[in-house]
C-alpha cells in the first residue's frame, strides 16, 4: 500500500468510525436535520461532508436539475423531500439547518429567507455577489440569532489553525507581504465560446438568473462556468482569491484593508469569459501589503514551493500548501549593508562573504483542508449555540476585500476603503458598485 493509498484509507476509517460513533451514541432528537440547496459541482462536495457525520440527518434537497436531485437522494439515509423552489423547503417544519452551495448571486437571498424561516445556516464561499448584500446578510443573522458557517474550510483545519498561530507569534519576524496564487494554463480555448440561443428550458433558465439581469441565454452561464461572468460570480479572485484573503488577514491579524489597487485583463484565452485570464490585485492593510496573482495561460510554477500562499517575514518566510505549511528561515547579517563604491570592491566582497545566520529553524507541519473538519464544526455549534470558525461576520470582511478588488479593476483606479462605513473615500462613482438591483419580483428583506 502507497503513502498516498494509506493515509486515504486511514482518513476514510477514521471519519467513518466517527460517523458511527455518532450513530451509535445519540438518538433520533439528537440529530440535526438537514436540508440541502444547490447539489451542484460543490453542493455534492458539501453533501458529502455532511454524510460523513451520524447526526446529521438529511431530510430534504433542491435543485433545478432532476439528476442532481435523483444523486442526492440516492446518497441520503431515508427518503428525502424533493423540492425546486427553496422557499418551499424553508417551509419544512422539520429542518433543523440548511446548506446552500448555489452560484453566489443566489447566497444572500437564500441565507437571509432561511435565517428568517428559523434555520442556521452554512453557506458556501464566496459569501455573497457584493459587499452590500454580505452586510445584509450579516445584519439578519444577527437579527434572527441564527448559527452561521461561511464555507471558507480553512478555518476548522489544524494545520491552518497552528500555521497562522505560529505567524501571529512573531516567529516570522516584521511581515511585510503576503501573497496567494491562482495558477492554471486554460490557454487557448478556455470554456469554448458558444453562441448565444434559446434556453432548452426558459423556464429554468429564468428561475437559475433569479435576482440576475435578464440576458440571452448562453450555456457558459449556467451552472459551473458562472464564475467567468460577473453577473453572478466576482470571477477566480472571490472564488479561489477569498479563501487566500482569509487564510492570509487570520496570521496576518488583520481586519479589513485601507486601499486596493487591480491590473489585468483577457490577454490570452480566446472564449467567451468576461473576468480576466491574467490578473494582479494588492491591498494595502496599513503596514503590510497583501496581493491576490492569477495566471490562466500559463501553469509554470509560480513560486519555488509552488505554494498556494506565502508569507514573508524579516525572519523567514511560510509557504502554504493545500496539506502542509514550511519555513525557509532567511539569512541575515547583523552589520549594515556596506556601501557600494569603486575605490573599495575587494573589501566590499569580502564584507558581503561575512558570516550569515539563520534566525530561525526551518518547519514543515502537515494536515487536511477537507470539508468535513468544518461540517464538523458546524454541527457542533447548532447543538452548542456557539460561534462558527468562520462564522457570518468573518465570511463578510474576507469576502468584502476581494470585492472591492474586482471593483478596482473595473474601474481601473486606486480606491481608498473605509470598512466602518463600507464605502470608497476618494471615488464616489466606484460606490455604484456595491451593490445592484435585483431584477423584480427578488429583493432581499
Amino acid at each position: 500500500m502507497t503513502d498516498v493509498t494509506r493515509r486515504a484509507f486511514n482518513r476514510t476509517a477514521a471519519t467513518l468510525a466517527t460517523a458511527a460513533g455518532y450513530s451509535r451514541i445519540l438518538g433520533a432528537n439528537d440529530r440535526i436535520r438537514m436540508g440541502y440547496i444547490g447539489l451542484g459541482n460543490r453542493g455534492d462536495q458539501v453533501h458529502d461532508g455532511f454524510l460523513e457525520y451520524g447526526d446529521a440527518e438529511t431530510v430534504a434537497v433542491c435543485d433545478l436539475k432532476d439528476d442532481y436531485l435523483d444523486l442526492a437522494v440516492k446518497k441520503s439515509r431515508g427518503n428525502p423531500q424533493r423540492y425546486k423552489d427553496y422557499r418551499k423547503l424553508l417551509d419544512q417544519k422539520d429542518i433543523d439547518a440548511v446548506a446552500i452551495a448555489t452560484p453566489d448571486h443566489w447566497h444572500a437571498l437564500m441565507f437571509v429567507d432561511a435565517c428568517r424561516a428559523g434555520k442556521d445556516v452554512y453557506v458556501e464561499k464566496p459569501l455573497s455577489l457584493t459587499v452590500w448584500e454580505g452586510r445584509r446578510m450579516v445584519e439578519v443573522a444577527q437579527e434572527t440569532k441564527r448559527v452561521t458557517q461561511v464555507g471558507i474550510n480553512r478555518r476548522s483545519a489544524k494545520f491552518c489553525q497552528e500555521a497562522a498561530e505560529y505567524v501571529r507569534s512573531g516567529a516570522l519576524g516584521k511581515i511585510t507581504v503576503a501573497k496567494g496564487y491562482h495558477v492554471m494554463n486554460e490557454w487557448p480555448a478556455g470554456i469554448g465560446n458558444p453562441p448565444d440561443g434559446e434556453p432548452p428550458n426558459p423556464e429554468e433558465w429564468d428561475r437559475w438568473l433569479g435576482p440576475a439581469p435578464k440576458v440571452l441565454y448562453n450555456p457558459n452561464r449556467m451552472y459551473y462556468n458562472f464564475r467567468w461572468f460577473y453577473n453572478y460570480s466576482g470571477g477566480q479572485l472571490t472564488n479561489f482569491g477569498v479563501h487566500y484573503m482569509d487564510m492570509l488577514r487570520w496570521a496576518l491579524g488583520k481586519e479589513s484593508p485601507k486601499a486596493v489597487v487591480a491590473m489585468g485583463g483577457k490577454y490570452a484565452v480566446d472564449d467567451n469569459r468576461e473576468i480576466p485570464d491574467t490578473m494582479e490585485v494588492l491591498w494595502d492593510f496599513e503596514d503590510v501589503m497583501v496581493v491576490f496573482s492569477q495566471y490562466n495561460a500559463n501553469s509554470a510554477p509560480w513560486n519555488a514551493q509552488n505554494a498556494e500562499m506565502e508569507i514573508r517575514g524579516t525572519k523567514g518566510t511560510m509557504y502554504l500548501h493545500l496539506n502542509r505549511w514550511e519555513v525557509a528561515p532567511e539569512m541575515v547579517k547583523d552589520t549594515p549593508r556596506p556601501v557600494r563604491t569603486p575605490l573599495y570592491r575587494d573589501k566590499e566582497r569580502a564584507m558581503e562573504r561575512g558570516e550569515r545566520r539563520a534566525l530561525i529553524e526551518p518547519k514543515v507541519v502537515r494536515g487536511s483542508t477537507e470539508a468535513t473538519f468544518h461540517v464538523r464544526n458546524f454541527l457542533d455549534c447548532v447543538k452548542s449555540r456557539g460561534k462558527c470558525n468562520c462564522d457570518i461576520l468573518t465570511g463578510h470582511i474576507s469576502t468584502s476585500a476581494t470585492l472591492i478588488g474586482a471593483i478596482a479593476l473595473k474601474t481601473r483606479s486606486f480606491l481608498e476603503w473605509d470598512a466602518t462605513s463600507e464605502k470608497f473615500l476618494n471615488n464616489p462613482g466606484a460606490n455604484k458598485w456595491l451593490r445592484y438591483d435585483y431584477r423584480p419580483p427578488y429583493k432581499l428583506g
